[in-house]
């Protein structure tokens, strides 16, 4: 198999360039030939074309696009792609030396087992603040991922994906689209093959306070494409996922006792927590009153979609 390795970037330069650097780092194997890297830049503004343009990453072949999202640049990947098998990762993942062989390995197995191609593997993804050495990061139990298909680490023959229809690029906002694309995938009846010896790290800055409007704002993008989701796929899954549901109402809204726990009279613990050396922590008390605002925000996109 030949590996076309998808990253769709924006705004990410320092990390960006651990990530390639990595990818130029990777053992051979007798289960795939070859690989490329492509990059698609969805219209940075940081230099990053300058600067991959000055650099010389053997594997790398870079496209650009105006600033249309993730999935309209994880489309173009596809369409530039030459190989047949598509590894998708996000541009803050640096991987671990041995990424594409467990890839390989694991996928070979995998049809080896079901005597077709009709499957997925998944890899491992470790969330990590340290930026001078991501690799070094253990594995957490909020690491943990349930999700059915997602790009942050996934490997699939590029037939599926044209077959599948690629994603949807009315998904423009923060979230769901490869999930919404895994839907469709399932119903052309892949399965899904765990790998969890392809191990990529996730880096994201240390959580700080003032993250928090950010964050907010990314949860009611969330809300929105969520509903987006749903409208395609109107299921009690789908309504599970998003968090539309009266189990969330509930859950979400007590937590927070109807809103009062929020980023105003929690800060004083969030601030306390982070000056303990508890960025991770912080974020994890933090989610509960972010989850109350997906919660919100997908019921008010959901009555907007019902009005008209």
């Amino acid at each position: 198999m030949f590996f076309s390795v998808v990253i769709p970037t924006y705004n990410r330069k320092p990390i960006l360039e651990k990530c390639l650097r990595a990818l130029e780092s990777q053992q051979s194997s007798s289960q795939f030939s070859d690989y490329e890297v492509v990059v698609v830049d969805d219209g940075s503004t940081d230099g990053t074309v300058d600067w991959l343009n000055s650099q010389a990453f053997p594997h790398v072949k870079l496209f650009c696009q105006n600033h249309k999202g993730a999935s309209a640049a994880r489309n173009l990947g596809v369409e530039k792609a030459i190989g047949d098998t598509i590894i998708f990762i996000d541009s803050d993942l640096v991987v671990t030396d041995v990424f594409l062989k467990s890839h390989a390995e694991a996928l070979s197995a995998g049809q080896k087992e079901l005597g077709n191609d009709r499957l997925f593997t998944y890899g491992r993804v470790i969330n990590t603040a340290n930026f001078d050495d991501p690799t070094s990061e253990p594995f957490k139990v909020t690491d943990f991922s349930a999700a059915y298909f997602a790009t942050g680490n996934v490997a699939i023959a590029r037939h599926w994906l044209i077959e599948a229809g690629l994603f949807d690029t009315g998904f423009q906002l923060y979230g769901w689209e490869d999930l919404e694309l895994g839907v469709r995938l399932k119903k052309l009846g892949l399965k899904l093959i765990k790998c969890p010896d392809a191990v990529g790290y996730h880096w994201h800055p240390a959580f700080t306070l003032e993250q928090i409007p950010k964050l907010i704002d990314i949860e009611f993008q969330r809300g929105r494409m969520g509903v987006l989701f749903y409208q395609k796929h109107p299921t009690w899954t789908v309504r599970m996922m998003i968090q539309m549901t009266w189990i969330h109402r509930l859950l979400w809204g007590g937590l927070t006792i109807g809103g009062l726990l929020n980023e105003r009279t929690m800060a004083p613990l969030l601030g306390w927590l982070i000056r303990q050396g508890k960025p991770q922590l912080a974020l994890e008390v933090a989610r509960i009153f972010l989850n109350w605002y997906n919660v919100k925000g997908v019921y008010a996109a959901y009555a907007e979609v019902q009005q008209r």
